[in-house]
């Protein structure tokens, strides 16, 4: 399995596939480079580059949980570009991954192509945090990835007309079924990671985002999306006329990607690099 080694030493987990326009996928904050499986498909004339951050999938986990953070992710980001080769990359993110992209955007610019964000922005609505610390790095209720489908549609507010195939397909990339129940394929600490830093005053993310300025740049939005308010969704587009955005029917956090109006989106912003 490819792997490349972190600034500090962690043996970090990618996925290189495809010819073209290389675009480097970020996921979810607990997900895994699997969060781009059903998007994937469409992504035609795309090298798609896909990360396990550190402590998440098949990454190693930190010694210090402390390290679970955006700049060091985004580092880390930056160290695959170095490790392929590659000087210039667009950035997909979603959630957790978009974040990512605007802190590269501020700090790494000439590495970018352009940035999609994927139901994330400047500001989060923090109905949307509480229901992260809900269940970030506590044990998994169901017991089996059956019941896990099952109970999904109950616990992921604002989405409609989901296959019960599909709910099956999304747990199976976010947890390990074993005898003694379902398991979380991320270090839990991540959870402390995410009480130390609410502990410091929150940091404004406006010019971060500000930052991306001059780079194609899409933002796609969960239309029930419990994360990116629908305030921050308009003042984002008033800042950057130019910006592709979307809003996904049917969907809250987060979209899949493979929707209509999230495809259509994306490969305007893709051709807009091309």
């Amino acid at each position: 399995m490819p792997h490349f080694q972190s600034a500090d030493g962690l043996n970090l987990f990618y996925t290189d596939e495809g010819d073209g326009l290389p675009v480097l996928a970020l996921s979810g904050l607990t997900r895994n480079s699997r969060d781009f499986d059903f998007v994937a498909p469409h992504l035609e004339g795309v090298r798609l580059i896909r990360m396990d951050y550190r402590g998440r999938g098949k990454s190693e986990y930190a010694r210090d949980f402390t390290t679970y953070s955006v700049p060091a992710e985004a580092g880390d980001a930056v160290q695959l570009l170095n490790h392929l080769g590659i000087d210039k990359a667009a950035i997909l993110g979603t959630s957790r991954g978009g974040l990512i992209g605007m802190v590269l955007a501020a700090t790494a610019k000439d590495r970018l192509l352009g940035v999609a964000l994927n139901d994330v922005g400047p500001e989060l609505d923090p109905r949307g945090i509480a229901g992260i610390m809900d269940f970030v790095g506590k044990p998994v209720a169901a017991k089996t990835l059956a019941e896990a489908a099952r109970t999904r549609p109950s616990l992921m507010e604002g989405f409609k007309d989901v296959p019960d195939s599909r709910w099956y397909d999304e747990v199976a990339r976010l947890y390990k079924e074993t005898p003694d129940g379902l398991e979380n394929l991320y270090d839990h600490r991540l959870r402390d990671a995410l009480i130390a830093a609410a502990e410091q005053p929150a940091p404004d993310l406006w010019p971060v985002f500000d930052a991306m300025q001059g780079l194609p740049t899409a933002c796609l939005r969960g239309a029930g999306s419990n994360l990116l308010m629908v305030s921050t969704f308009a003042e984002m587009t008033r800042r950057r006329p130019d910006i592709i955005a979307a809003e996904v029917p049917d969907r809250g956090h987060v979209p899949y990607l493979d929707e209509p109006a999230a495809l259509d989106a994306l490969n305007r912003w893709l051709e807009l690099m091309r």
